[in-house]
């Protein structure tokens, strides 16, 4: 056992634990984005019937957010200690600096994945904070069906989206999701071991495109609503 946990946080495990959780959490973004399209029909109904059936699996939902808790804070934990160790790594190698005469892979996104990480963790807490533990029923945020009332979080989301400071924060916090993934895709192939050459620039354009379907989907919401309110 205790070799185990010594792989699991080795270099290689923590690499291995950063891959898989990223890849993971791309799947969540995707799922989290098709349902959010429905805010594109302009009806509260679709989309506040969407979150009411979430939130409706009860425990279900609960062991689905424990899973993505974890799975999101041992990303974070694993990428810490990979750049810090990499940081240490070059600060000793690179007094002897050598050319390997390959062109660099490195990118703008893959300089700054401990930055957009950081930006994208602090983005998670305050959108946690704003719409999933936000107001609700209780507050006078009610949505009427045949069924009953439920929470109007098609309100609370319009609402929201109408201030420009939020607006700009989440599309500027949805162009550095877009650099993070675009590297991160394509580095969490190389640590799990499934690239080949053949496959290589496959993969390096299939990141291009999630991070682009992912980070334009996203930003479009809050651009859309803020200017539907603007000129309607």
């Amino acid at each position: 056992m205790t070799r185990r946990l010594a792989l699991f946080w080795s270099t290689i495990g923590r690499k291995f634990v950063m891959a898989a959780t990223g890849l993971l959490m791309v799947v969540f973004l995707i799922g989290h984005l098709s349902g959010n399209l429905l805010l594109f029909l302009g009806d509260p109904g679709p989309f506040n019937e969407y979150a009411h059936l979430l939130e409706s699996t009860g425990w279900l939902l609960v062991a689905v957010e424990m899973v993505l808790l974890a799975f999101f804070l041992g990303h974070v934990i694993a990428g810490i200690r990979i750049i810090l160790e990499n940081r240490r790594a070059r600060a000793e190698s690179y007094q002897r600096y050598r050319s390997s005469g390959r062109s660099s892979k490195q990118t703008l996104s893959s300089k700054t994945m401990i930055w957009t990480g950081i930006v994208l963790f602090a983005f998670t807490a305050l959108h946690l904070y704003t719409f999933k533990y936000g107001p609700g029923v209780a507050e006078g945020y009610v949505f009427a069906t045949e069924n009953g009332a439920i929470r109007d979080l098609y309100r609370l989301v319009d609402e929201v989206f109408q201030k420009p400071v939020y607006v700009i924060w989440y599309v500027a916090a949805m162009i550095l999701l877009g650099f993070h993934l675009r590297h991160g895709f394509w580095s969490a192939f190389q640590s799990l071991g499934l690239h080949h050459p053949r496959w290589e620039s496959k993969i390096l354009w299939a990141g291009y495109l999630i991070a682009a379907v992912l980070g334009i989907g996203f930003l479009a919401m809050p651009l859309w609503i803020y200017l539907k309110g603007v000129m309607g």
